[in-house]
């Protein structure tokens, strides 16, 4: 399967998925990928891979946008900081996140990778407890330092899909993993998820196969997101009442909230060659790696300015972009 690093492109409140053309959305978001990432990006018409000169991902080829809600620490008194992302194992980047594309495991089989105008939203970020549940979405609680041990499949063991409610030594791991059956018709929808469905399991669902209603299989996409929160493992630090002190920017303290979005922007047909040579991890003869410094170099201003890492901001002018 492949897996590799996006680092962060930019940290702001844009959404050209849910909120086209919308510059100030309602919560802040962590965006890595090409560099064309703007408020409005009418699907089809723009063109991510001929827009964007250059990439934070891996494969030079990879042009998508790939986002997901920033992560606050609420202290007693109010102020908020933006807890910031960790290299995750055998990777080198600037926060962002680790992207996955995993084809079928029997070796055999293809999947058809997504196409140019291509988008997706997994999750739902107005959730706050398990009623209508996202599937696909946990929180892993690293209970080693360096976050260790390091644990089997996303959402197994002990993960949840709520904030882990102790400290966790090695930090946390947010996992969102993507419906893997698509219509084969649409490449957007009005909710941005009606296109798209879970097979039987969220996660690896080559066991079971697509709906009548979703016929073509995808590859599985996933997201992992490695959240530092080591440095507010202190009772001190907590909430009085010993609850767990962080929240994701919609406002959301039990983490049932997070989601992820995805616009496609693979160059050419690079993705789909690499998927049925069974790329493994960031090293692939289909594709051009380029060096992870370069990765890290491609970034964006900010649409609007404004302070999203929190720094101690109360007043709701200053936190204009919390909900």
């Amino acid at each position: 399967m492949m897996r590799f690093a996006c680092s962060q492109l930019v940290v702001e409140r844009l959404d050209p998925l849910v909120n086209p053309g919308v510059v100030g959305t309602p919560h802040v978001h962590q965006i890595v990928g090409g560099n064309s990432f703007r408020a409005d990006m009418k699907p089809v018409e723009y063109d991510l891979p001929s827009r964007s000169n250059c990439t934070s991902c891996t494969f030079s080829e990879d042009f998508s946008n790939y986002w997901t809600a920033a992560l606050y620490y609420k202290a007693r008194n109010g102020t908020f900081k933006r807890v910031q992302q960790f290299e995750n194992g055998g990777l080198r980047q600037n926060g962002g996140i680790t992207v996955y594309y995993i084809p079928p495991y029997d070796g055999i089989s293809n999947v058809t990778a997504f196409k140019p105008g291509f988008r997706m939203l997994a999750g739902n970020p107005t959730l706050r407890s398990t009623k209508g549940e996202s599937r696909g979405l946990c929180h892993r609680c690293f209970e080693g330092a360096d976050f260790k041990p390091f644990g089997g499949a996303p959402c197994t063991g002990n993960d949840t899909t709520s904030l882990p409610d102790h400290f966790c030594p090695g930090g946390i791991r947010t996992t969102i993993s993507f419906p893997t059956c698509w219509d084969g018709v649409n490449l957007d929808s009005p909710d941005h998820q009606s296109h798209v469905v879970y097979s039987e399991i969220p996660f690896e669902p080559y066991l079971e196969p697509c709906p009548e209603s979703h016929p073509v299989h995808l590859p599985q996409l996933m997201y992992e997101v490695m959240w530092d929160t080591k440095p507010y493992n202190n009772k001190s630090l907590w909430n009085e009442d010993g609850s767990q002190p962080f929240v994701y920017a919609m406002g959301d303290a039990t983490g049932h909230g997070q989601h992820g979005d995805y616009m496609f922007g693979w160059k050419g047909d690079s993705l789909q060659r690499a998927l049925n040579a069974r790329c493994d991890n960031d090293k692939c003869k289909e594709l051009v790696r380029q060096s992870d410094e370069d990765a890290m170099k491609c970034t964006i201003p900010q649409t609007m300015k404004e302070d999203v890492d929190g720094n101690g901001c109360t007043s709701t002018r200053t936190l204009a972009w919390w909900n």
